[in-house]
């Protein structure tokens, strides 16, 4: 071989080989199909799909899964029943279930989780289509109901939800968004969508208000909602939450998605007063204007101005929309500047998120999708039933579509919602997905190198919600946030990753909490998990 010939081939085995994930279902431990509703589905209580959630529930260090699950139009009370997931360790998990004497079988979407008694032990919340529901984590590997004592049963069909210390005393609030006013015995007449006969909703069922709650530190929870504005605001059909400080001033704000509808940016003025700023600040509709189906939530700093951007994903025939957020008053409709717009028009998209799942330094996204009618195809709506995840490199000032990532990013499913996170603790950030009545993937990420990252865990972990985390290294400020809410139905797992490159410099972290008091550290060591103070 000559030494040119030598040469080229040294270089291109040194070439990164980019995102690369694997389908690990089948050894990971979870084979488990959640149920909502019949397929194919026929009424709009059946097409949302259900939640997860990432919890350490036994505070070994890693995120064990929680699948909240659903039932059936016949009986909505009595479904097969949520399920726990503990990880062992190596992307392998076990059914713990019985073990955890969770027995909940109401039809369920969105899930939260936090230690709402300040026990140190993380609880969960579940929204239910009837009485949302509040289980403790009792510190043994058990759970139990205290939703009666806790006073967070609220019957209206609840979606998604989100844990935040919302008044700054020390504790979780909550908030809880409602769909629609829904019986199951009274289904609207059928629309029309694309000259097609589709099933109804949400247009026509009276939309839901929200709930919000002060956690009065006793054990129990004080409805807000008429006090504190958000009940003066027209109810909207509220699919997600987001609650961080997109202002910047010391306050959570709470940014609420809405299905047909435009979106609420509830901002706070002072503790339990907020006003909507969602039309006046250009979140609510898309630049056009248009009022747009929001499901998924991502939250980033795209531009790099330090405030935090928000992406939803939308239905098809529109696109997914990123909103810059300018100046913490006014946000930006750039979707089409960084090249989100055209790769989604034929998706309906559901969970996204942004992380760096090249660990080049900066933020790349993932969303799932899949349509709502059974009877979709490109031919009758321009767009399939069923529909492969859309992954999005970020490239210099744009994202492009990545067409080869693994098997699994081929493959067309219903999809609803996934969760991200370092499942594993390689380093590397992988995902669970849920589909509409599918088998739940746990998709692993095979990124090889082992010290061009560093993961930040708050360690005072109930004021963590809001949290901005800061690293610099290399002459690179990157930025993450432990938002209140998730990519779709789901959380945010409470860790914040970067990747790093190549570089071999220090790496400084800070971390600020929303009451204002900071931890700084600096550590020369790459390739690891770093728990603040």
């Amino acid at each position: 071989m000559s030494c040119a010939v030598l040469a080229a081939a040294c270089a291109l085995a040194h070439v990164p080989e980019g995102l690369r994930f694997t389908d690990v279902t089948a050894t990971s431990g979870i084979q488990f199909i959640p149920t909502s509703g019949a397929t194919p589905s026929t009424q709009i209580l059946e097409v949302k799909g259900g939640g997860l959630a990432l919890i350490d529930f036994d505070r070994d260090g890693d995120l064990d899964l929680f699948v909240p699950n659903g039932a059936t139009i016949a009986d909505p009370t009595k479904g097969p029943g949520a399920r726990l997931f503990r990880n062992d360790g190596g992307m392998r998990f076990s059914d713990v279930t019985e073990a955890s004497r969770i027995d909940h079988r109401r039809w369920s979407f969105g899930c939260a989780v936090g230690d709402v008694d300040g026990d140190g032990h993380d609880d969960l919340f579940i929204a239910c289509y009837g009485p949302d529901v509040l289980l403790r984590n009792r510190g043994d590997g058990t759970f139990e109901d205290i939703t009666a004592k806790a006073g967070v049963g609220d019957p209206r069909w609840g979606t998604s939800a989100a844990f935040a210390d919302l008044d700054g005393d020390g504790d979780l609030d909550l908030y809880v968004c409602n769909y629609v006013d829904f019986d199951p015995s009274k289904p609207l007449a059928p629309a029309t969508f694309k000259g097609e006969q589709v099933l109804a909703g949400p247009r026509g069922y009276p939309a839901a208000h929200d709930a919000i709650y002060e956690n009065r530190g006793d054990g129990t929870f004080a409805d807000r909602s008429a006090d504190c504005g958000i009940a003066a605001v027209k109810p909207g059909y509220g699919l997600n939450v987001a609650i961080l400080d997109f202002t910047g001033d010391g306050l959570p704000d709470i940014f609420v998605g809405n299905d047909s509808q435009e979106n609420n940016l509830f901002v706070a003025s002072t503790p339990w007063k907020y006003a909507d700023k969602g039309l006046r600040s250009g979140i609510a509709v898309n630049g056009e204007g248009s009022t747009q189906a929001t499901m998924g939530v991502a939250i980033a700093d795209i531009d790099g101005n330090g405030r935090p951007d928000v992406f939803t994903t939308n239905f098809s025939s529109d696109t997914n929309t990123l909103h810059l957020n300018l100046d913490g008053a006014n946000f930006d409709d750039r979707t089409n500047q960084f090249g989100l717009g055209a790769p989604s028009r034929t998706l309906v998209g559901w969970g996204a998120g942004f992380h760096d799942f090249d660990q080049d330094g900066d933020e790349d996204l993932l969303a799932v999708n899949g349509h709502v009618y059974p009877q979709a195809t490109k031919r009758l709506m321009d767009s399939d039933y069923a529909q492969p995840p859309l992954l999005m490199e970020r490239d210099g000032a744009r994202f492009r579509a990545v067409s080869s990532a693994g098997a699994w990013k081929r493959e067309p499913h219903v999809d609803r919602t996934a969760v991200f996170a370092d499942l594993d603790h390689d380093g590397d950030i992988d995902a669970v997905i849920a589909g509409l009545n599918e088998p739940l993937r746990v998709i692993r990420n095979d990124h090889d190198a082992k010290d061009d990252w560093i993961i930040v865990v708050p360690g005072d972990r109930r004021r963590a919600v809001g949290a901005e985390i800061t690293v610099t290294a290399d002459d690179r400020v990157q930025r993450r946030w432990i938002v209140g809410g998730g990519p779709f139905q789901s959380n945010v797992a409470p860790e914040a990753h970067f990747g790093l490159g190549p570089g071999t410099g220090p790496v400084e972290v800070r971390v600020r909490y929303p009451s204002g008091r900071e931890v700084r550290v600096k550590t020369t060591e790459r390739g690891k998990r770093l728990v603040t103070e």
